[in-house]
């Protein structure tokens, strides 16, 4: 097969869908359809307009490629592939190969490959966010629309206009009907982000079968009325379309563009047309040869004709590689003027923190009176904020009550008038908060949202991808158990400290009073790698003395005794000083006792052996735990003989000290217990 017989487009179009059949036949499992639907917009895409250089896919001014479809992956693959994606190392520089080969689109769906089922950030160079759960790619979309508005806010000048990237995602009717898409959509269209386009597959098919069954409402009426421009694409393979299409998107500068493109999923397999087998399943070897011939395709299973790569080298290859060097240019030029700001954007984008920064947390005096811990949580906020420019975020309608507010005058709050704004307003959107934050995570701001503890309901499968993807998302949860009092039981978080705690990599921190809400501060921005869930009370907590034991190491000894222990109590946040208070009363009754609060589980199960002997000595088997939230996963760490003072029901409305009353949180219930 050569380019004479074929125009190079269409070339180029029916190798993506060719590819896409080849892998899912050769893994006999995996979704072909939307991939060969879906070749001639991606082709359209990457050939003519996106700002991307395949040979710096980490370039921070790139634009970004979402595939919200996340089961499209195949889609993904062999574009990355055929536009040659270089491969980078850990660092994220380029270095030799291609991040996707031949041989790993072969071993689709495979341990040994990084095509996975669907696309998996991190797996390779090209791959922006993971995309498995229908919705959050469009959500991560949203943050990263966001980050491009921020940066270019924030750190352009006159003469450089530098960071202000598009971001495209596409998606299928799943994200589209998921609450999170309709979440994000409205906060997109309210913020009236411009570098946002969705490209919405509009195939009328879902693995049930035709969208009819579920679904039959206006798409294109309702993101009007969500403030978005929409233009409609009446064919898939109309390329001429597709390309004004994307020029509309590109010339409208006042709210987000939804391309709605028709398509036949599965086009080009005769057979398989208007069904949703080709959705969810191989096509098999007959269908195969079939489309095949409708391409006028003879090639061998996994050929990437002459002629297809030299095209994308001359298109998309050529314009970013000429857009990375005139960039590279301007901002040498950028540095040398502004060689502050161009530090941040450096540090930023190596996931690094300006130097010393640790100095701006607080110490808190000693006060048996205390504040809450979201009171104090706000004042180290504050600092840190003023310490860590892109550092930002905010609340889903709850900044005064959670004190997640940037109080410097000069933060600003972050609207369509004001993109430089540090301050964010995300409304009652708590699932589109969370996945907007990871979208500005991945690009290199460090991003924080904030909502009552009880609402990770709502956002906890944002939460679980910002620990997949390894982004150190900032999640400030307050009101975080009974001792928010009146509110009632739908309000007090009872079991959502053991599920937050049972999600892998996620730091889970429930600090005791204003000097360990410092330590957490400074343990969750110290890691690169792990999200932080910052559990904390309404109520005001004792303050101890600074410098009394090291918080960061997940778990200390607050107070001791001489010698070895009757007696170890244990717990977190406000149980903490109920501890303190039972242990009085137990060393009054001649017991050795001590004391040990446990911020975060993780961080003390990552200290050496030793320590952790040293805080809990496996000869004292007399421990008590007292949290109030329910037993699971204290077991740990009580041991097989130790008691659990806490929850196994729901809470009740009424003044939280008498709540504490009522369900046993007391320093009486705890000394009983380790009497």
């Amino acid at each position: 097969m050569t380019t004479s017989t074929v125009e190079i487009d269409q070339l180029a179009i029916n190798t993506i869908r060719t590819l896409s059949m080849d892998a899912v036949q050769e893994a006999n499992s995996g979704h072909p359809g939307t991939p060969m639907a879906l070749a001639p917009l991606t082709y359209s895409l990457w050939a003519n307009f996106l700002n991307y250089d395949p040979a710096n896919p980490n370039w921070m001014a790139r634009d970004r490629f979402v595939l919200s479809c996340g089961h499209a992956s195949m889609l993904l693959y062999s574009i990355l592939n055929l536009a040659e994606v270089s491969k980078v190392d850990e660092a994220g520089n380029p270095i030799d190969g291609l991040a996707i080969t031949l041989e790993d689109i072969r071993n689709f769906r495979q341990l040994v490959s990084p095509c996975a089922g669907h696309p998996e950030f991190g797996y390779a160079a090209g791959i922006e966010t993971t995309t498995g759960p229908l919705g959050q790619g469009i959500g991560n979309s949203v943050g990263m629309a966001i980050a491009g508005k921020w940066l270019a806010a924030t750190y352009d000048k006159p003469g450089y206009d530098l960071f202000g990237f598009d971001t495209y995602a596409v998606c299928s009717d799943g994200d589209i009907m998921e609450g999170i898409g309709c979440e994000a959509a409205s906060l997109a269209g309210h913020l009236k982000l411009s570098n946002l386009c969705w490209v919405y597959d509009d195939n009328e098919i879902t693995i049930e079968g035709r969208t009819e069954l579920a679904f039959s409402e206006d798409v294109a009426g309702r993101f009007e009325s969500l403030g978005w421009s929409v233009v409609t694409v009446e064919d898939a393979n109309d390329l001429g379309a597709l390309e004004a299409a994307y020029a509309k998107f590109k010339s409208t500068n006042d709210k987000p563009t939804l391309i709605v493109v028709k398509s036949i999923i599965g086009y080009g397999a005769p057979n398989k047309q208007d069904t949703s087998s080709a959705h969810g399943s191989p096509l098999g070897e007959e269908e195969i040869k079939l489309a095949k011939e409708h391409y006028g395709w003879t090639a061998d299973k996994f050929t990437v004709p002459d002629g297809v790569m030299d095209h994308f080298r001359s298109t998309i290859g050529k314009r970013g590689a000429d857009a990375y060097a005139q960039w590279n240019e301007s901002f040498a030029k950028y540095q040398a003027e502004f060689p502050e700001l161009a530090k941040q954007v450096q540090q930023m984008q190596a996931g690094e923190l300006p130097d010393g920064w640790e100095s701006s947390l607080p110490e808190f005096p000693a006060d048996a009176k205390g504040m809450a811990s979201r009171a104090s949580s706000g004042k180290v906020l504050n600092k840190v904020c003023g310490s860590i420019p892109w550092l930002i975020g905010g609340s889903a309608d709850l900044a005064g009550s959670n004190k997640s507010n940037n109080d410097d005058p000069n933060a600003g709050h972050f609207s369509a008038n004001e993109y430089d704004g540090n301050n964010f307003h995300f409304g009652i959107r708590e699932h589109a908060m969370a996945a907007a934050s990871n979208g500005m995570s991945l690009c290199g701001i460090r991003a924080y949202c904030a909502t009552f503890f009880v609402f990770t309901d709502y956002l906890r499968p944002s939460l679980r991808l910002s620990s997949i993807m390894h982004q150190p998302v900032l999640y400030i949860m307050t009101h975080d158990s009974i001792g928010l009092g009146e509110d009632g039981p739908t309000h007090q978080p009872v079991e959502h400290l053991a599920a937050c705690r049972s999600i892998p990599g996620v730091l889970v921190m429930r600090p005791a009073d204003a000097n360990e809400v410092s330590a957490c501060y400074k343990a969750a921005l110290s890691d690169k790698k792990r999200p932080t869930v910052l559990v904390l009370s309404r109520q005001n907590l004792p303050t101890t003395e600074p410098g009394n034991g090291d918080a960061s190491k997940g778990a200390y000894v607050l107070q001791d005794c001489d010698g070895t222990p009757d007696a170890i109590l244990m717990a977190s946040g406000s149980e903490v000083q109920i501890c303190v208070d039972a242990a009085a009363k137990l060393t009054a009754d001649g017991k050795k006792v001590r004391v040990v609060s446990v911020p975060c589980w993780k961080l003390f199960d990552d200290q050496s052996a030793e320590y952790r002997e040293s805080v809990l000595p496996a000869a004292v088997t007399n421990r008590v735990a007292c949290e109030a939230g329910i037993k699971m996963g204290w077991e740990k760490y009580i041991g097989a003989e130790g008691k659990f003072v806490g929850m196994d029901s729901f809470g009740a409305s009424g003044p939280f000290e008498q709540l504490y009353e009522k369900f046993g949180l007391t320093p009486d219930a705890v000394a009983k217990a380790a009497s």
